[in-house]
């Protein structure tokens, strides 16, 4: 995972977190957003209080039903199987980008 985050220049990546409370509001603080700014994905019962804190909260189709019933969004696809990049896509689309980031993402 850390080697693939590298390659997407993801910068923040917390692995092996017992508790996510603190590595959230680590990210929420050095990006400088709110919680509101937030989306937050999650497919487990102890990602059920930061879903609640998020603006937007996703849980993965084969998630907890629990974190499901807290959750703004539950994907269509199953964890591991294209659930970031269907909520990149309804993000963009929701924000208006969508138009943009398609030929960027085809150069």
């Amino acid at each position: 995972m850390a080697k693939r985050a590298q390659e997407l220049k993801v910068t923040f990546v917390y692995l092996g977190q017992e508790k996510k409370t603190a590595a959230f509001e680590e990210c929420v603080q050095k990006a400088g957003v709110t919680e509101d700014e937030v989306a937050y994905m999650g497919d487990d019962l102890p990602d059920i209080p930061l879903a609640q804190r998020a603006g937007l909260a996703v849980c993965v189709a084969d998630g907890a039903p629990e974190l499901a019933a807290v959750c703004h969004f539950t994907t269509r696809r199953l964890a591991g199987r294209g659930t970031a990049r269907e909520v990149v896509e309804l993000i963009l689309k929701a924000q208006g980008r969508w138009e943009e980031a398609v030929p960027q993402a085809l150069a």
